[in-house]
């Protein structure tokens, strides 16, 4: 059974950090590329990173490049997504995902919240 968990969600101040984890299982982790995606309220899903299989190659949002970093261990079967100095507006629920091909796997989202 494929499952994608994240975790690592909550609520931060403006300019806090947090770091999401996202735990594979039920499919061979390292021949997925993997990527974060979040959606807002009343706006469409948007992909914020992704990542080689390998991790040798990452792709940034331009509005979150210098601020988040993607990374993955395929030790552990985890991608990971460390974010700093956040914003009200990264507020969202954040996903994430595994593609190889047409094999598609996403998990059930954890919520950002950005507030003061």
């Amino acid at each position: 059974q494929v499952q994608l968990v994240e975790s690592g969600g909550g609520l931060v101040q403006p300019g806090g950090s947090l770091r999401l984890s996202c735990a594979a299982s039920g499919f061979t982790f390292s021949r997925y590329g993997m990527s974060w995606y979040r959606q807002a309220p009343g706006k469409e899903r948007e992909l914020v990173a992704s990542i080689t299989t390998s991790g040798s190659s990452t792709n940034y949002l331009d509005s979150v490049k210098g601020r988040f970093t993607i990374s993955r261990d395929n030790a552990k079967n985890t991608v990971y997504l460390q974010m700093n100095m956040l914003k009200p507006e990264d507020t969202a629920v954040y996903y994430c995902m595994a593609k190889r091909t047409a094999y598609v796997y996403w998990g059930q989202g954890t919520q950002v919240t950005v507030s003061s």
